[in-house]
């Protein structure tokens, strides 16, 4: 990271993207795709013409007639609902508009944070991604260049690709935020934040990617490097999303028969992307990929699930989930808590449990009853599959019943279980007000230990905020008490980060967003799933 990013950046430009006072007229209306339309299409309707019609100068055709004009204008506005790109722009407006992130909350997690720590280090790069998701606000990573500096390796392409998720829907932008770190721009660039810098395009760019694929596709062919070539496809699969692209899955198949193991993987996942919901063509490549792949065909290939290889086991798992999210399919069921119970690889049977919190989805209060035998379970991996299978079903609920299984977990002699633990009840707990964070609170305090004073002062101005603003208090509280473990110089690694990226998670969005499977209707979202389970490796 360098001093080019605050040239370029500046300010957030979130601005451009709102719908515009008077829109522009419209160049072309043809292609399938729309072409590169801008935000300004989302403006209201042109007023009514005057009754009297003009005269048409010599030479001119209909087109240029008032009422055609007005019918282009609210073809375009239709289409940009239709495709999106409206509703896209007014998230963006509103999540800056009413960002509520605190930024002190990062700068003492970076104080807490030993910079040669590249674990924790990578984990409050997240953590900031999370908390300014979609707000376009990156003030933290501006104030912080020499901080930024110090990732390496794959840090950097984190870093790199965490600007992906603070512009995510930044369509008009997009392109011309990541510039510098794109391939070819700088001679000295390093390829893992060039990369990165393509995952992040993919990321802005994520199931609207008609601007975006050629260029991510000239870059993917351009590259021998296998850093580039991860980012690339990563970014092709989330930009084309669900569009069975024959050209796109081509190449990204080209990539996945080098041999590679860096860019295999993230070729492995771009074609499950590009063929979501289509598994037909993807059996072809189980037995020669063996990486994870997205499926929402109900016919689970048995070959997955009973193969001799656990990664193609694993994968399974997963197949099983994107099937039957949110069904609570009794047979689903069961084959999870087969392998759960059954399998000889510790990754199956952890994979296999996580996987119950998807089919659960749709009926979040039967899962903490299904996984309480397993988060009691001998073996490590299954109890943290445990946490995460109740976060994923039981997120931004609160249920009591969730957070008490989870209780336990936290102080859990393994120090990935307790990692999870976090994350678990951050996912619960979002959105929650402080009388269904009580149990949790009065927990957490046996677990810290004595608070310092530090910690009491700002308790009591946080008790006093939960009589001003409730919601807004709950999240400094919980913030506090992840901090507590942060900078507990006893505390695991693996607990640390947990805590950290749990403190991302509380205020994702600007505190305006949840984790969700369901929209409000109750319908599933295809790329919640897809995200979730991303998040989930």
């Amino acid at each position: 990271m360098d001093t080019m990013y605050e040239s370029k950046c500046g300010k957030p430009p979130v601005t451009s993207a709102a719908p515009a006072e008077e829109p522009q007229p419209e160049q072309a209306t043809g292609g399938a795709d729309g072409g590169a339309e801008s935000m300004e299409t989302d403006a209201p309707a042109a007023t009514e013409p005057a009754a009297t019609e003009p005269v048409a100068p010599s030479g001119s055709g209909p087109e240029d007639s008032p009422q055609i004009k007005q019918y282009k204008e609210r073809f375009n506005n239709l289409r940009g609902i239709i495709t999106g790109k409206t509703p896209i722009g007014l998230y963006l407006e509103f999540l800056y508009s009413h960002n509520r992130s605190d930024l002190q909350v990062l700068k003492n997690i970076k104080s807490a944070v030993e910079s040669r720590n590249s674990v924790c280090h990578s984990a409050a790069i997240v953590a900031n991604a999370l908390m300014h998701s979609g707000t376009t606000v990156d003030t933290f990573l501006r104030d912080n260049l020499d901080w930024l500096s110090r990732a390496t390796n794959w840090a950097k392409f984190t870093a790199t690709a965490g600007l992906g998720v603070i512009h995510k829907g930044h369509l008009t932008q997009g392109k011309a935020l990541m510039e510098p770190y794109l391939p070819g721009q700088r001679a000295s660039a390093s390829p893992y934040s060039e990369g990165g810098a393509l995952y992040a395009l993919g990321l802005i760019h994520a199931n609207h990617g008609d601007d975006i694929r050629s260029f991510l596709l000239d870059s993917l062919r351009q590259t021998s490097n296998e850093l580039i070539q991860h980012g690339a496809c990563l970014g092709l699969g989330l930009a084309s999303m669900g569009t069975e692209d024959e050209e796109l899955f081509e190449d990204i198949k080209g990539v996945l028969y080098t041999d590679s193991a860096v860019a295999g993987e993230a070729a492995g996942i771009a074609m499950g992307l590009l063929q979501v919901r289509r598994s037909n063509s993807m059996s072809l490549f189980l037995r020669q990929g063996k990486y994870l792949l997205f499926s929402h065909s109900c016919r689970i290939p048995p070959q997955m699930t009973h193969d001799q290889d656990s990664i193609l086991r694993y994968g399974g798992m997963f197949v099983i989930a994107m099937a039957y999210t949110g069904t609570a399919n009794n047979a689903a069921i069961q084959k999870l808590l087969h392998f759960a119970v059954s399998d000889v690889s510790n990754d199956v049977r952890r994979a296999a449990v996580m996987c119950l919190g998807f089919v659960l989805a749709a009926a979040p209060e039967q899962c903490p009853s299904i996984v309480s035998l397993l988060a009691e379970s001998f073996n490590p991996h299954v109890r943290y599959g445990a946490a995460m299978a109740v976060g994923i079903a039981c997120s931004g609920t609160g249920f009591k019943e969730a957070v008490s299984l989870l209780e336990p977990l936290l102080t859990d002699a393994t120090d990935f279980v307790r990692q999870g633990a976090l994350l678990a009840m951050a996912f619960v707990l979002m959105e929650q007000p402080e009388s269904r964070v009580a149990s949790f609170r009065k927990h957490l305090d046996k677990v810290t230990g004595f608070f310092s004073s530090w910690l009491e002062t700002r308790r009591q101005t946080l008790q006093h905020a939960a009589r001003q603003a409730h919601e807004f208090a709950v999240s400094r509280l919980l913030t506090s008490v992840y901090l507590q473990v942060i900078n507990d110089k006893h505390e695991e690694v693996m607990c640390k980060m947990g805590a950290i990226l749990a403190s991302g998670i509380i205020d994702a969005g600007g505190r305006n967003v949840t984790v969700g499977l369901r929209s409000r209707s109750g319908q599933f979202r295809m790329t919640s799933a897809v995200g979730l389970t991303m998040f989930l490796q």
